[in-house]
């Protein structure tokens, strides 16, 4: 993640810095309200998707997987900056940051492979790990920007890469997750 300036960032964005540094107070209070957005809008949605009925613990799981690829493509800088900001946080802040969206996550994770062991489709796997896993594919995944550009010669990574990458995340994460037998 490049560290960028306030005032770097107001000129960016076509703003007065005295009005971003009003509204966010300073650089802290301004990446603390990007990680607040971007975060809500995971922690809702996995909620909506674990409380949604008809659907199967394989089909739920398929579609988190896909949509935490969606999120990252979008957001690709989410992991690092979620991590500089639990760093560099007062303990207070740290714990507010695990509190209000890494511990929702956690227990989603939770419900969703308990609820698939439930059903006889999905092997007990520890749900902590299984975050290690995810969040570590993905996010290297769309960290490795550069590596996309000097390795195979492209320039970005498109649309088609992505998905091509989510067909790939779901099926390896799916084969180490569905019970002996399932095919799903």
């Amino acid at each position: 993640m490049v560290d960028v300036s306030l005032s770097e960032l107001s000129q960016r964005s076509g703003l007065n810095s005295a009005l971003v540094k009003y509204h966010f107070g300073n650089k802290a209070g301004l990446l603390s309200a990007l990680l607040d957005r971007d975060w809500q809008t995971i922690v809702t949605s996995v909620d909506a998707l674990i409380a949604k009925d008809g659907w199967d613990p394989v089909a739920k799981l398929r579609r988190h997987i896909s949509k935490v690829i969606d999120t990252f493509y979008t957001v690709p800088y989410l992991n690092q900056l979620t991590m500089r900001m639990v760093r560099d946080s007062d303990e207070a802040e740290a714990k507010r940051i695990a509190a209000s969206y890494l511990s929702p996550l956690y227990r989603a994770y939770e419900q969703l492979i308990g609820d698939g062991v439930a059903a006889g489709v999905f092997r007990p796997i520890d749900p902590q790990m299984f975050y290690f896993t995810l969040t570590g594919a993905v996010d290297r995944f769309f960290s490795a920007r550069l590596l996309v550009k000097h390795c195979f010669g492209q320039d970005t990574l498109t649309e088609e890469l992505r998905d091509r990458y989510r067909e790939h995340t779901i099926d390896i994460i799916m084969a180490g997750i569905l019970a002996r037998g399932e095919t799903r």
